[in-house]
């Protein structure tokens, strides 16, 4: 194996650590598609250069960061928001209203939507509404507010209005974790209020996130997994998440 595969290979690491805050070795030798002892001498060698922290099975970057960076996120498990996005898809017929969140894996879901006729989206993801320009029998709607340009979205007071505002049928959104306790995690209050006003405009709810997301820790909580309609994932579940799914009546798909 050359240097320069590792050091692009490192790099690589680095980038999924700052999309999703820690992560163990196995998720990352599924997402570069290389062995596990691949991984953990890569990290020992980030460990040594003071770029990368390990505890109990877990890797984070030394220095903690926001949920940062769209373009490296978008690059992971591309092929998985792919397959979500066309669950979804198939779950939302012609001529719905739906919300779309902000996020890759909700932008997956605008791409897969395109060929439907006559939806009605309302999103405060501008990544959404470029997914959506080539598909002229659907009607899209933006919030208001202030861009935020990391990630192209509006999460403000304005856009929490907007959705305060509607009634639809489907609300699709992300998180930034999920608990092994069911916990829906984000990284800041703007970003929880807006997916809140999100999910209270429709009447079924669907939750996507890729496997990464499982277990994922992040500082603001936002309700539980149980109380919504739909989730779509990536991956397997927890059993202890998947039962508690069932008890509630939220449905679970692996896409």
């Amino acid at each position: 194996m050359s240097s320069d595969e590792a050091a692009r290979r490192r790099d690589q690491i680095v980038n999924l650590l700052s999309a999703y805050g820690e992560l163990s070795a196995k998720a990352m030798a599924e997402m570069l598609q290389v062995t596990v002892q691949t991984i953990r001498s890569d990290l020992r060698a980030l460990d040594d250069a003071a770029l990368v922290r390990r505890r109990h099975g877990l890797a984070r970057l030394a220095i903690p960061q926001e949920n940062i960076g769209y373009q490296p996120r978008l690059a992971v498990s591309r092929s998985e928001k792919e397959r979500i996005g066309a669950a979804v898809a198939a779950l939302v017929p012609d001529g719905a209203s739906i919300a779309l969140g902000t996020g890759t894996t909700v932008e997956a879901v605008a791409r897969a939507l395109a060929g439907h006729e006559a939806l009605s989206v309302a999103t405060n993801n501008l990544h959404a509404v470029l997914a959506l320009r080539a598909a002229p029998k659907i009607s899209v709607s933006l919030a208001g507010g202030r861009v935020r340009m990391r990630d192209l979205d509006l999460i403000g007071a304005e856009a929490s209005e907007f959705y305060g505002n509607l009634r639809l049928q489907y609300a699709v959104f992300s998180v930034g974790g999920v608990s092994l306790e069911g916990d829906l995690l984000d990284f800041n209050m703007d970003e929880v209020r807006a997916r809140r006003a999100i999910a209270g405009c429709a009447g079924h709810r669907i939750l996507v996130v890729d496997h990464a997301k499982i277990g994922r820790a992040a500082g603001v909580a936002m309700g539980q997994l149980s109380e919504l309609d739909t989730v779509v994932c990536g991956g397997a579940l927890p059993e202890t998440l998947i039962s508690a799914c069932k008890d509630a009546g939220t449905r679970v798909i692996v896409a």
